[in-house]
């Protein structure tokens, strides 16, 4: 019932579209006009002030025509950057770039299943619920856009967003919270070769309180990583500041916070030792989320896979969406792969197969 043809031609056109972090106005106009095409109420929200966007996020609604519970379908409008200039070719049945910037399927593979079936069901006159489409902006810059999202305009409690790598019929029923932690170190100035003795290096506090911290995989569920540690001075001068930008990801609130206990403890301790000055602190990004796989939302999720001819797989990732935005916010979300591979590379690419998956499954919900 999908039209196969129209679903890989507004693809090709989407991706041709520039829309990176901050600049999706562009492309957020043609979304809408689309929407607006296929019989939806369109708006934006004032979120730009939040985000640094050109625009709103973008809001769609098509009335149901029967009785069941309203479902929301949502994705994001940016990209990551080489994304100015996008050219697919098409070879073997999988859809690239030609080398020299992002594919842009993540996450415009997303956004074009949502408006594909929005055109199918209204072309076809098929029963349907409400459904809504949310399509966001700045998510690549720290899922902003989700996090500004005028909640009072959602019209349902649930919501799937298509967003990740992995064929279609993947799941996320578990994903991490995330803090970002900023510190600087401020030391004691002295010349390096007169009198060393005098200074106390910004650079060898920060080192010292690195070495002992637990980083990288800490356990199943939960990492930290050391972004950046900056300093800029002669070899001469002992470095009276440094700064450091760290990560830490957990699926367990709990962990995430005892996480950043841990490595905000080893940068004092290492202030203490040295009797340097400690200026640090953190911010919670967003929050983790689990479900079970017997929740009832998610066997209706894995039911339309299977109903699309699709191999449900129920896994839990290492990386935030806007679906922990929306759970924080009282909207059950989960997260569906759309067959998108090697995001955020030059080499990123997409099966045409996959995009048709995708499209079958968002059909399959949007009609149960």
């Amino acid at each position: 019932m999908i039209d196969n043809q129209r679903l890989l031609d507004t693809f090709l056109k989407y991706v041709r579209i520039d829309s990176e972090s901050t600049h999706e106005a562009i492309f957020a106009s043609h979304v809408a006009t689309d929407l607006k095409a296929i019989g939806c109420q369109v708006e934006f929200d004032d979120s730009c002030s939040a985000t640094g966007s050109d625009c709103g996020n973008l809001y769609a609604v098509l009335p149901g025509n029967m009785d069941g519970e309203p479902i929301i379908f949502s994705a994001h409008m940016d990209t990551v950057a080489p994304g100015i200039g996008v050219e697919p070719v098409i070879e073997n049945g999988v859809i690239r770039s030609q080398g020299n910037t992002i594919l842009g399927g993540d996450d415009k593979s997303g956004i074009v299943a949502v408006v594909e079936v929005l055109r199918t069901i209204v072309d076809n006159n098929l029963p349907h619920p409400t459904i809504q489409a949310v399509f966001t902006v700045c998510e690549e810059t720290g899922l902003h856009g989700s996090a500004a999202i005028d909640y009072c305009k959602l019209v349902a409690k649930r919501a799937v967003v298509l967003d990740s790598s992995g064929d279609a019929g993947k799941v996320i029923i578990s994903a991490p919270g995330h803090c970002e932690l900023q510190a600087a170190v401020a030391g004691r100035s002295a010349h390096a070769g007169v009198a060393p003795e005098e200074g106390i290096s910004a650079i060898q506090v920060l080192c010292e309180a690195v070495s002992h911290m637990k980083l990288l995989r800490i356990d199943k569920e939960t990492s930290a990583n050391i972004g950046s540690i900056f300093a800029n001075y002669a070899t001469n001068i002992v470095p009276e500041r440094a700064e450091l930008v760290a990560e830490a990801r957990s699926r367990s609130d709990e962990k995430l916070e005892k996480q950043v206990e841990h490595m905000m403890q080893c940068l004092q301790e290492s202030c203490d030792k040295f009797g340097a000055r400690l200026e640090a602190g953190f911010v919670k990004s967003y929050s983790a989320y689990a479900y079970n796989e017997d929740d009832p939302f998610v066997v209706e999720v894995a039911t339309a896979c299977r109903k699309a001819g699709l191999n449900p797989t129920l896994t839990a990732s290492g990386g935030g969406s806007d679906a922990n935005n929306f759970n924080s916010n009282g909207v059950k979300s989960l997260v569906l792969g759309t067959g998108m591979a090697k995001v955020h590379t030059i080499d990123e690419e997409i099966s045409i197969r996959n995009l048709e998956s995708t499209a079958a499954l968002v059909l399959a919900l949007a009609t149960s």
